[in-house]
C-alpha cells in the first residue's frame, strides 16, 4: 500500500509513522525546504493532558494520557519523565485553587517540597501542584529525529516541493494545517521565547498561574528555557509584538528575577490550526484522510490522531479487499 503524507509538521511525521510501522510504502512532502519552520518547530512540547484539562475537553485527556508512551518507544531517550508543576504567587492563590479544580492527576505540594523537586524556586512560592506523571520533550530534537528514523525506515522525503494530485498513490494523507482548504479551520497565534540563563536550572517544565499573563517555561539543553503562554486569535505569522514580549519577560521575571538577566536566544512565532471546538479531527473523503486542528496540543495528541488515521486507511484497504474477494466469488459462481 502506498501512502502520500502531506506535511512534514508532528502531524505528518507521526502519521508517516504509524503508516510505515505497519508496512506501507510512504512519502512525505514538505513545501518548506527542511525539516522546521512550522508551527511544531515553535511547540512546547509538553505531553500534559492532565494540566490541558483545565481548559480543554475531557477528549484531550484522554487522547493525550499515551502520548509520552508513543514518544517514548518511538524514540527512546527524547522524554524526559518528571512531572509538571504549577505554582502561582501567593497574591494569585485563588488562581492555584482554580486550576486544582479543573483539573486531576496531581497532589498538593508545600514551600518544602518545592524548594526539593526545584532548588532555584526555593523560598519563591508557598504551594503548588505536582503533576507526576506528565511529562516533556525537545520538539526540535524530536522532530529531527523521528525524520531520522523514518529515512531509516525507507520513508522517502521530498522538501520545497508541493503534490497536489498524488497521483500513483493508493492513500494521501493530508497534514498541511492551515495550508488546507478548510474554512473552517482558525488560525490561533502562539508566541514563544527561547532564554539562555546559567543561572537557573529546572528538572521539569513550570508553570506559574496569573490571572492574565500565566507562563511555562520548559528547560532544554545548554542552560535554555523556552517561554510561552501566549493564544491570540490571528492567522498572522508575522515577528512577536512588542506586547507579548513584554508580558512573557515580565512572567518570567516573576517566575525567577534571574531571568531578568538571561540572554534572549530566539523570539518565534507559529500559527496553529484550530476548529471552532478547539478539538482535532481525522476525516476522510474519498482517498483523502484528513489531521487537523491539533490547535495548542500537537505533541500530545499527534500520536493517538496518527494511530486513528493508520486505522482508518488500513481498515478502508481491508474492505476493498473484502469486496474484491466478494466480486470473485460471485463471478466464479
Amino acid at each position: 500500500m502506498r501512502a502520500l503524507v502531506k506535511g512534514a509538521g508532528v502531524a505528518g511525521l507521526t502519521a508517516a509513522f504509524e503508516l510505515a510501522a505497519r508496512g506501507a510504502a510512504v512519502t512525505v512532502v514538505e513545501t518548506w525546504r527542511g525539516i522546521g519552520g512550522n508551527a511544531s518547530w515553535c511547540a512546547g512540547g509538553m505531553l500534559a493532558p492532565w494540566c490541558e484539562r483545565e481548559s480543554a475537553e475531557q477528549l484531550v485527556l484522554d487522547l493525550g494520557r499515551d502520548a509520552a508512551d508513543w514518544w517514548d518507544a518511538a524514540l527512546p531517550g527524547q522524554v524526559t519523565r518528571a512531572g509538571t508543576l504549577v505554582v502561582a504567587a501567593p497574591r494569585d492563590a485563588g488562581e492555584l485553587d482554580r486550576f486544582a479544580s479543573r483539573t486531576s492527576g496531581h497532589r498538593r505540594v508545600d514551600e518544602d517540597e518545592i524548594a526539593i523537586l526545584e532548588p532555584d524556586l526555593a523560598g519563591r512560592f508557598r504551594r503548588g501542584l505536582l503533576f507526576p506523571d506528565e511529562a516533556h520533550l525537545d520538539p526540535r530534537q524530536a522532530i529531527a529525529a523521528l525524520h531520522d528514523k523514518l529515512s531509516a525506515m525507507g520513508v522517502e522525503f521530498h522538501f520545497g516541493c508541493e503534490a497536489r494530485h498524488g497521483s500513483g498513490f493508493d492513500r494521501q494523507i493530508d497534514c498541511t494545517g492551515m495550508a488546507a482548504a478548510d474554512d473552517r479551520l482558525r488560525g490561533v497565534r502562539g508566541e514563544m521565547l527561547i532564554l539562555r540563563t546559567p543561572d537557573i536550572s529546572l528538572s521539569r517544565p513550570v508553570r506559574l498561574l496569573h490571572p492574565r499573563f500565566p507562563l511555562y517555561a520548559v528547560p532544554r539543553t545548554e542552560h535554555r528555557f523556552m517561554i510561552g503562554a501566549t493564544m491570540i486569535e490571528s492567522q498572522s505569522a508575522g515577528p512577536v509584538t512588542v506586547r507579548s514580549m513584554m508580558e512573557l519577560l515580565g512572567a518570567a521575571y516573576a517566575l525567577h528575577p534571574a531571568f531578568g538577566e538571561a540572554e534572549i536566544v530566539e523570539a518565534g512565532v507559529g500559527v496553529r490550526p484550530a476548529f471552532p471546538d478547539n478539538l482535532p479531527r481525522v476525516e476522510a473523503n474519498g482517498e483523502i484522510i484528513a489531521i487537523n486542528g491539533l490547535y495548542r496540543h500537537g505533541f500530545l495528541l499527534a500520536p493517538a490522531m496518527a494511530r486513528q488515521a493508520a486505522d482508518l486507511v488500513f481498515s478502508q484497504d481491508r474492505t476493498k479487499e473484502l469486496a474484491h474477494e466478494t466480486d470473485r466469488q460471485r463471478r466464479s459462481a
